[in-house]
């Protein structure tokens, strides 16, 4: 039988917690076969990120070759990308294989507020690889990067989560964690209408990995052939959980468990 097929591009956490660890067990829960391209090497832990090792950007082009032009992708996300030479490197991989169904994810800093993204790879991200993207996937600082000004941090922002839209993609998943509300309801937009997908905000500090586990779900719902709204919607309950069963584990930001439904 061959199973939905789903490739994350992201970097390595060593505490497990986010990026492709959190991608592949993401996957393997919701049933789909998960392949890496691997961005950069974190040392990091539940206190922080203590260092980074980038991949040649060649060799993350190798790597998405290597599955592209063998077992093949259903869809596709990405998350720590590094530099713009990396994001160009992927983007330049997308367009020549022809890779569909992909979610950006536009990873600025880890949960720590440690930097995963340079500052001068914005444009690169903002210009080359989110045009191409099925749908991003922003929290509200990453919005503001984005987009160049600050958005309301009480009320979910119809006009900002349409203006994204502005920038390429064909969806937009505005996400409202930061928001300072006794909701977290996330924004889902074609540019036209405006999806709102609320979910009960969960008093816990064992949050890490929370988007790279959102972002992940929803590639791995859309190889599974999931309309992008359907998709959006069954990602949006699969982090919930991951979030309420997370791991209280370390002496700082624990994971959030996206093996909640096996264990």
């Amino acid at each position: 039988m061959r199973p939905p097929l789903a490739l994350t591009i992201a970097g390595s956490d060593s505490g497990g917690g986010a990026g492709i660890q959190a991608d592949l067990k993401t996957f393997f829960a919701l049933g789909v076969h998960g392949m890496s391209a691997i961005t950069a090497l974190t040392a990091q832990n539940t206190l922080g990120v203590s260092g980074v090792h980038e991949v040649p950007p060649e060799f993350v082009e190798q790597q998405i070759a290597a599955i592209a032009t063998d077992i093949g992708i259903d869809a596709t996300k990405t998350g720590m990308l590094s530099n713009a030479s990396i994001v160009e490197a992927v983007a330049d991989a997308v367009r020549t294989y022809k890779i569909d169904n992909l979610v950006v994810d536009p990873v600025f800093v880890s949960k720590h507020g440690d930097a995963l993204l340079r500052e001068s790879a914005v444009d690169a991200l903002r210009n080359q690889l989110i045009p191409l993207a099925t749908i991003i996937t922003p929290n509200i600082p990453e919005a503001e990067g984005l987009l160049g000004y600050e958005i309301d941090p009480d009320e979910p922002d119809e006009t900002a989560a349409k203006e994204l839209v502005t920038l390429g993609p064909r969806w937009v998943l505005l996400k409202g964690g930061h928001l300072r509300s006794d909701e977290a309801t996330d924004l889902l937009t074609d540019g036209t209408e405006v999806i709102r997908l609320s979910g009960e905000r969960l008093d816990t500090k064992n949050t890490h990995g929370t988007g790279c586990t959102l972002s992940a779900a929803l590639a791995a719902c859309l190889a599974k052939g999931l309309a992008v709204p359907e998709a959006a919607l069954e990602a949006k309950k699969f982090v919930t959980r991951a979030i309420e069963r997370s791991l209280d584990i370390g002496r700082g930001i624990g994971p959030v468990n996206p093996a909640w439904g096996l264990w």
